[in-house]
């Protein structure tokens, strides 16, 4: 291929790379596309109603990127778990409400992450539209989430080396939903040894496909090294709201599975 032709292929590759680069949504809101008090009323309104429900603990993802460009079969860009606590006001005043503990992507540095507490409409000012998908585990396994996020093992299964695709299998990165998928497996099995996290996932669940050419996969790294695929084999497979769902399901580990909008609530 003469030299212009390869340039041709590189640039091609690399806007095709958009819809994937669009998957990593899991950073705290720089600059907010929505208003500030639709995202307030609704972040309150899934608040209320998680609370409504008797939720100690849910998974609640958001949409952080146009729908449009995301890859098939992912929906929500960013994954974190919402649970209810005491919250003190700046006023010093407190009461009861959700706090959501989230593995964000650090504004200097996109393949580091850092493990960042905060509030609903924080979570929603990162988002692209008002969309929520709500997973809340069965009461047994809120109990047992609970204790993992209380200890040292919730903060030790951060992997600060971030990949926007990271291989849930894997331990060489790790993104938003895979550690959520970790801190999940850590409760459910009762340990906190990697090691024996990694093989249940490899054993117990189904990683979402996303399709990626040869020309994509090469020249990823060069847009954003956050978009490594180094850690999959032949084919790229990641964590998503939508694969604990239906791993969540599948194994009778969920009371209720939706999706909330401004407008309406939509069962899956």
């Amino acid at each position: 291929m003469k030299l212009k032709g390869i340039f041709a292929a590189v640039a091609l590759g690399l806007a095709a790379l958009n819809p994937v680069m669009s998957t990593a949504g899991s950073s705290a809101a720089a600059n907010p596309v929505l208003p500030a008090v639709d995202v307030a009323t609704f972040a309150n309104r899934v608040q209320r109603d998680l609370a409504s429900r008797g939720a100690n603990v849910a998974i609640v993802s958001r949409v952080g990127r146009d729908p449009s460009v995301l890859p098939d079969g992912v929906n929500y860009t960013h994954v974190a778990f919402w649970v209810y606590s005491r919250i003190t006001q700046a006023d010093g005043s407190t009461g009861m409400g959700y706090r959501v503990y989230n593995l964000y992507q650090q504004e200097g540095d996109l393949t580091r992450s850092d493990l960042v507490q905060d509030t609903p409409g924080d979570f929603f000012a990162g988002a692209y539209r008002l969309d929520a998908g709500v997973i809340i585990p069965d009461r047994r396994l809120q109990q047992k989430l609970l204790a993992v996020i209380a200890s040292p093992t919730y903060a030790a299964l951060h992997n600060a080396n971030y990949a926007a695709l990271a291989n849930p299998r894997s331990g060489q990165f790790q993104n938003c939903t895979e550690h959520t998928l970790d801190v999940l497996m850590a409760a459910l099995y009762d340990t906190n040894d990697p090691r024996q996290i990694k093989a249940n996932i490899a054993a117990h669940f189904t990683p979402q496909p996303v399709a990626l050419n040869g020309l994509q996969r090469l020249f990823a790294p060069a847009a954003s090294g956050a978009l490594t695929t180094a850690d999959h084999g032949q084919s790229v497979g990641t964590a998503t709201f939508g694969s604990i769902a239906r791993f969540m399901q599948a194994h009778d580990l969920s009371d209720e599975t939706y999706r909330i909008t401004p407008e309406r609530l939509f069962r899956f």
